[in-house]
């Protein structure tokens, strides 16, 4: 699983750095034909981590539930984020991959309940979960670039 931490850590550094090098009015420009955002996509990939993961597994997330409430499959940016709510994002990006790193290592992941995921893959375990997490996120990173290349316009 080491590898699946590794490539995770790698994305997160990825969309990290475009956090910091795009202004507020770019992380929340969403382009004609788009249902959301960079910032949205970046936060979503933060909330379904923790919901795979940890709420899946019957234990507390490591986030606000605010923002699941916000970012979660099947939401879309109802306004603009604001500077606070890009930084708290910002800040757990990381923060998180390394506290599930560390629980998983301790072995905290007992129970799981199996999810069907939209792509028809169905999770039993942790392991699966962290496994199509890294996809998940893999997929999000690709439409973030996308949404650079039209957010430089503006």
């Amino acid at each position: 699983m080491d590898k699946i931490f590794e490539a995770t850590l790698f994305n997160r550094n990825k969309l990290l750095t475009i956090l910091e090098s795009c202004s507020d009015e770019q992380l929340n420009f969403v382009p004609k034909n788009f249902n959301n955002s960079i910032i949205w996509n970046i936060g979503h990939v933060l909330v379904t981590e923790q919901l795979l993961v940890y709420r899946l597994s019957g234990l507390e997330l490591k986030i606000e539930e605010s923002y699941v409430n916000m970012l979660r499959k099947g939401t879309s940016p109802l306004q603009d984020f604001t500077s606070s709510q890009i930084q708290y994002i910002k800040e757990n990006l990381i923060r998180t991959v390394e506290i599930t790193r560390k629980d998983y290592q301790s072995n905290l992941f007992r129970s799981y309940q199996s999810y069907p995921t939209s792509t028809g893959i169905v999770l039993n375990n942790v392991d699966e979960a962290l496994q199509f997490n890294a996809f998940h996120e893999g997929i999000h990173l690709g439409v973030v670039l996308s949404l650079i290349k039209l957010t430089q316009k503006i």
